[in-house]
This record gives C-alpha cells, structure tokens and sequence, in this order.
C-alpha cells in the first residue's frame, strides 16, 4: 500500500486545517442543495395504494401515521432476492442496519418506513432476526404493482418523500442508486424533507416552521417533555 507519508504533530494540523476549508465548502453546497429540495414542486398522488401492516390492510395516508411527512424506503425482501425468505437484499439490509433512532424524525413530523413485498410474518421474522424494529410494510395486489412503477422501485431500491395537506398527498423528493447511500442518520433524512431541519439557520420558504437549533433536540425516550 502506497500510503502517506509521516509527519510532525504540527504539519498534521496545518494538513488538517487546509483540508477543513475543502470540507467546510461541501457543506455549504450540502446545505444549498437542502434548500432546493425544499422548493421542490410537489406532484399530487392521485391513486390509491394499498399496504399490508402488523394491523392488517392500510393505504398510503394511513402510512404517515398522523404526521405530515413520510419517508417510503422501497426494500427488496420478496421471492427471487437472494437470501430469501431468511435474508432480504444485502444493500437494503445495511440501509436497516444503519437507521437512527426514529423519534427523532418523529419530532419533526416526519415517518419513516420500509415497505417490500414479502409478506408480514416473513418481514415480522427478518426483523426479529437482524434486531430491525423499522415500521415495515407489505406491497400488495394490483395497486402494489402500480405503487413501484409510478414511484421508480419497479426494479431497484429507493427513498420517495411525500408530504400531506390534510387527506391530499404529494410526492416531494426520491432518490436511488447512491443517493440512498448517504441516508441512515436523523439529519440526511431531514436534509431531504419538505420542511427539512425546521432550524432557524436554514433557507427555507417564507412562512415555513422553523426554530433555534438545540431546542427541540431530547433524549429519543424524552420527547414527550417538548412544549405544545
């Protein structure tokens, strides 16, 4: 292996601080590129999906749980992935493996889930196995089939975002391929949420929700303590 050469503590730091200017530069173009996707047209959802829960049959309303915006991971866990039906796709099974903590998204008004076409008590055994505690649900029937095409998952994994006006729907944002790469941690989800960060510092659409940073931050089993 090629590899650097040595230093001194003092052309380590010198190294490292050239180097953070560079860094400091990608996280402003990251940050403006937050900002587009907040001023994303948003495309209405004019079909009726359905889903399979642990409750049993639900549409994609019924997905955002009360919230306002939702996150669909599209994974593959059905007949003809490899490793099925003990295993789901292995690059969707590092994205679960990599998820944080959702109340944290919660607080944001924000629901992730995983949805796939494996079955529920299959998912409800994966999950069991690999310690997944991610909502999880069943692509079913026709309007399944419709769900992957119209949302570009036909034959690959991906993250679509919706958001919600009251009962009215509308997609946001998707990415694939290497897009989903970077997602897994509270912040790149929220980076790439209609309402984003909801911070105070962010550029965001006037009359958008927005606060200081730190505030609503809590321990993910204390958000009950955020005022109302």
């Amino acid at each position: 292996m090629n590899q650097p050469r040595i230093v001194t503590a003092d052309e380590w730091t010198r190294a490292r601080d050239e180097l953070l200017v560079q860094e400091k530069k990608v996280t402003r173009v990251l940050d403006e590129l937050a900002a587009k996707r907040r001023r994303m047209p948003w495309l209405a959802v004019e079909k009726d999906y359905a889903f399979d829960g642990p409750d049993g049959r639900v549409s994609l309303l019924d997905l955002f749980a009360g919230r306002r915006q939702l996150i669909v991971y599209r994974a593959f866990f059905e007949p003809g992935v490899h490793g099925w039906p003990d295993r789901a796709c292995t690059g969707c099974s590092l994205v679960a493996d990599q998820q944080a903590h959702p109340a944290h998204l919660n607080a944001r008004d924000v629901t992730l889930v995983f949805a796939s076409r494996g079955s529920q008590p299959n998912i409800n055994r994966l999950k069991a196995r690999m310690g997944w505690e991610i909502p999880w649900f069943t692509i079913v029937g026709e309007e399944g089939a419709e769900f992957d095409v119209d949302f570009g998952v036909d034959e690959w994994h991906g993250t679509n975002v919706f958001i919600r006006e009251g009962d009215r729907i509308f997609r946001t944002y998707f990415l694939d391929n290497r897009g989903d790469e970077k997602l897994g941690g509270t912040w790149s989800y929220l980076d790439i949420t209609p309402l984003g960060r909801q911070e105070e510092w962010e550029d965001s659409p006037q009359g958008y929700p927005q606060e200081p940073p730190y505030q609503w931050w809590r321990w993910h089993d204390d958000y009950d303590s955020l005022p109302t």
